[in-house]
């Protein structure tokens, strides 16, 4: 692709266009909130210059030596440990959820750099309780080979290592995708105390889901959300939390997509589309609550000039005004479906203030990664633009600084490995991630965090591998079609760097740092952090 330094950059212009209609572009500010009636998201013009300018010393990709963390303070005493994750929920759609912010946000440390090494169902969440990267958990993708349930080794994972440090360790909500089928109903994996998962296919029906309790199935008529609500509570309730620590890993379905189908679902509204866009369900009281939410107006959205991306087909389409549409009503709906789970947070905290559990308890918040109805003229997740791989997170607990933000790129293999040194347990896998608590007031800002993405039908062969270093983001595939980004001048992704001559020396560093993490494995991983 030419140098287009003679013309203005894409992400530029169509800022200035969004602008010209009246918004602001780039961080997101508070914009729609429940409760203040229909408004125009706001976003703020992204600033700097061009990306095809000359680099200067500030963009180097590794700059300096790395740094030495903060000293990691054992607990005096084993805390409580509690993981909540949503199902794609995206980190613009946290801004629609008030108990989040106040409970997690201003109470705790919302991490900016969340990342999903692979963007998608599985493979996130086998990362959750392995601490591993997929190419060495296996679970790599939904169906097929490598891919679901079956793909995972579950025998030796985080509530395995936790039990051996004397943990009760609890599960409620989904699992992985596939679990409760081709015999697996009644199965409950190694090191759990409580099991409670919802099996498939009946995951996806929000209002009769079946449970495995505990190796006895037992079908509920009730919202799910509010289903994991009210099992969340009576864990946390019962007698026996005061005996010993506790970690419970509750993974709500919401926002991801399920039935039953709704009067307004695109599928019903358009019974001739032959591929409509798939829609979630919110509980009863919310419906239709966010009806007057559109669509983020970000440069990124229904990208026209799609010559320089090398790699996914799919952002080469046009999308039409009907699928447009059923893009909005696809978000309206995700964010509906939010709010029960956000009512569920503030729920779960009073419980635990209540009980007088929430002083001695972390608490992490996240999702398993993120989601795009638009943006690159995308619909879904796996891909690797920030919107799909940027996961929202926060943490609170003893120690944790309250109402700050931490740069740390912190992904989700870290978390077994940061629970297990808070409990004082041992990891007996080799883990890829690391303890994170020790950078969150470093100003780190930068790790090479490997990425990588696999067929979703099914395929050890991935379709892209990469790297994100801070502001960094490059991805090659197998034929060698690469893409380079550099969010500090193009937040949006719209300019593919790969071939311009004044970014070559660092295109060949990312390339290099891609082919030597691409396979690594434990200590091999990178784990060195920068400012």
């Amino acid at each position: 692709m030419p140098v287009r330094g003679s013309r203005e950059p894409r992400w530029l212009a169509a800022a200035a266009m969004v602008a010209v209609a009246g918004l602001t572009v780039a961080g997101c500010t508070s914009g729609d909130t429940q409760g203040q009636g229909p408004q125009r998201e706001r976003h703020v013009v992204p600033k700097g210059p061009a990306p095809v300018r000359a680099p200067n010393q500030h963009d180097t990709v590794l700059p300096g030596k790395p740094l030495t963390a903060d000293a990691f303070t054992q607990p005096r005493r084993q805390p409580n440990l509690l993981m909540i994750t949503v199902d794609d929920a995206a980190q613009k759609d946290m801004r629609y959820l008030p108990h989040v912010q106040h409970l997690m946000a201003d109470q705790g440390t919302t991490l900016d750099n969340g990342l999903a090494p692979t963007p998608i169902c599985v493979p996130a969440r086998a990362s959750l309780v392995s601490g591993q990267y997929s190419h060495n958990h296996g679970a790599l993708t939904i169906n097929g080979a490598g891919g679901g349930f079956k793909a995972f080794e579950d025998e030796d994972t985080l509530p395995v290592w936790l039990q051996r440090a004397g943990y009760d360790t609890m599960f409620i909500g989904k699992y992985l995708n596939g679990y409760g089928e081709d015999g697996s109903e009644t199965y409950v994996p190694p090191g759990w105390s409580d099991w409670r998962a919802t099996v498939d296919p009946t995951t996806y029906n929000f209002v009769r889901p079946t449970v495995n309790d505990n190796g006895t199935d037992r079908t509920y008529h009730q919202y799910s959300s509010d289903l994991f609500s009210d099992l969340t509570v009576d864990m946390l309730d019962d007698p026996a939390r005061e005996r010993k620590p506790w970690y419970l890993w509750v993974n709500y379905v919401a926002p991801h997509t399920g039935g039953p189908d709704a009067k307004d679902d695109p599928k019903v509204l358009h019974p001739d589309d032959e591929s409509p866009i798939k829609t979630t369900t919110p509980a009863p009281e919310d419906e239709n609550s966010f009806d007057w939410l559109h669509l983020p107006r970000t440069p990124d959205m229904f990208e026209e000039d799609t010559s320089d991306k090398a790699i996914i087909r799919p952002v080469h389409r046009t999308v039409d005004s009907v699928h447009r549409q059923e893009m909005r009503e696809a978000r309206q709906q995700r964010i509906e479906a939010l709010q029960s789970v956000d009512r569920a947070v503030a729920r779960t905290v009073r419980t635990l203030r209540s009980t007088g559990q929430l002083d001695n308890t972390y608490i992490v918040f996240t999702s398993d990664n993120g989601y795009v109805l638009g943006e690159h003229n995308l619909d879904g997740k796996l891909w690797y633009f920030r919107e799909i791989a940027g996961i929202p997170m926060y943490i609170r607990g003893p120690g944790v600084a309250k109402g700050e933000r931490s740069d740390a790129p912190v992904t989700n293999a870290d978390w077994a490995p940061t629970f297990a040194a808070l409990a004082g347990a041992k990891p007996t896998r080799k883990v890829d991630g690391t303890n994170v608590l020790p950078w969150l007031d470093t100003r780190a800002a930068r790790r090479v965090v490997p990425i990588e993405g696999y067929p979703v039908q099914g395929g050890t062969t991935p379709l892209y591998t990469g790297v994100v270093v801070g502001p960094w983001t490059y991805v090659e595939n197998k034929r060698g079609r690469a893409e380079l980004y550099y969010r500090n001048v193009d937040p949006w992704q719209l300019d593919n760097l790969r071939r311009d001559p004044r970014y070559h020396a660092q295109y060949k560093q990312l390339r290099e740092l891609t082919r030597k993490y691409a396979d690594c494995a434990g200590s091999g991983c990178p784990s060195d952090f920068y400012r």
